[in-house]
């Protein structure tokens, strides 16, 4: 069997021409051309060809047409800027965790989805809303990732080739997808995991995200999520020193810049105090990372009990890359590096009943 919208998914996700493919696989874009519009089935001596150029496994081509990701129903941050390529590569490897998601979902009781929608709440206002609505307080939120996969949405990491590319969101069908770059610092990557949420909130299926104004509103958002007002006032950080901005920063788990700009917003800080305090933290390094940092990089909790399952059960990571009819590599790309590098064992779940995973997340 051979699925057209296989080969196409495949030879985008590797950012190749019709005629790239053709010189890396010795196939001629006119068969290629065939091949992709279902008029022709390659040979398997072909087929094997064209898989070992695109560095997919065979079986790979076989699989049912996957479910199509619209560029207009994904929120990229800076459309804009990106290439066709890039694009077009960026939208096919969240096609490829759409397959990832479903085979966990015919195996595994995944976390229904508990997400407000609040599209009309102005971003602070929606922000509250939420944490009053999952029973957060006004403390700092533990962990953003495990936050969002307890209530229903699947977090996977962008893949290796594509951390040029920002956080992004899209939901298909009925189910929230967030792609999280874990390129980034501990401090960003949980503004990112808070900047999707609100679009998750705030654009859902009433507004079409991507927009400076649906970015500008993402971002007010996460700045409302991570730094509730009511924390922070209970903190005493009104015209607050770099010093202390530095101190409370590590409480909330953001950036220097973010809380800093949060102040401000609050006007817990003069115009003039937040100018010199964030040319002060700009000279530090702090706009362009975390100096010092010690905050971990947030990862997958659902996916890494997903490793434990399979562990118990003796199958492998190469095991489960073959299930899916990818390559281990390719897997890691999507699973914030869990898979183990040396997970000996064998045989296959007997078992019928999904197992469910229970996630948890602190108040």
């Amino acid at each position: 069997m051979f699925t057209p919208e296989r080969l196409v998914l495949a030879r985008k996700r590797r950012r190749m021409t019709l005629a790239g493919l053709a010189r890396e696989s010795g196939v001629s874009s006119q068969s290629l051309t065939a091949y992709e519009n279902g008029r022709k089935t390659p040979s398997p001596d072909t087929l094997l060809l064209i898989a070992n150029a695109l560095q997919f496994p065979v079986p790979f081509f076989a699989l049912p047409a996957p479910l199509e990701l619209p560029a207009d129903a994904v929120s990229f941050r800076a459309p804009s800027k990106m290439s066709a390529l890039e694009r077009e590569s960026t939208l096919s490897a969240g096609m490829v965790a759409t397959d990832l998601n479903r085979w966990l979902e015919e195996r595994f009781k995944l976390p229904a989805l508990n997400i407000p929608t609040l599209p009309h709440l102005h971003p602070g206002e929606a922000a509250e809303r939420v944490r009053a609505y999952w029973g957060l307080g006004e403390s700092p939120v533990p962990n953003m990732v495990h936050l969002l996969e307890a209530n229903g949405v699947r977090v996977f990491s962008l893949p290796p080739d594509c951390l040029d590319v920002d956080a992004f969101t899209t939901t298909r069908p009925g189910t929230p997808f967030v792609f999280l770059n874990t390129r980034k610092s501990g401090e960003r990557g949980r503004f990112d995991a808070a900047h999707e949420l609100g679009h998750l909130v705030l654009h859902c299926e009433h507004r079409i995200p991507g927009s400076k104004e649906t970015e500008n509103e993402a971002n007010e958002f996460a700045s409302a999520f991570l730094m509730p007002r009511a924390g922070l006032l209970a903190q005493k950080v009104y015209d607050a020193s770099v010093e202390r901005i530095l101190s409370a920063k590590r409480r909330w788990g953001v950036s220097a810049m973010a809380l800093t700009y949060r102040l401000h917003r609050l006007k817990l800080l003069s115009d003039w105090r937040y100018h010199q305090t964030a040319k002060q933290l700009t000279q530090m390094g702090y706009r362009a990372g975390e100096p010092g940092s010690v905050l971990t990089r947030e990862s997958s909790q659902l996916l890494a009990k997903v490793f434990e399952a399979l562990r118990s059960q003796g199958i492998t990571s190469a095991d489960f890359a073959a299930q899916l009819r990818l390559s281990p590599e390719d897997l890691n790309g999507y699973v914030f590096g869990l898979i183990p590098t040396a997970l000996q064992g064998g045989g296959q779940q007997t078992s019928t009943a999904r197992p469910q995973l229970r996630l948890l997340h602190s108040n």
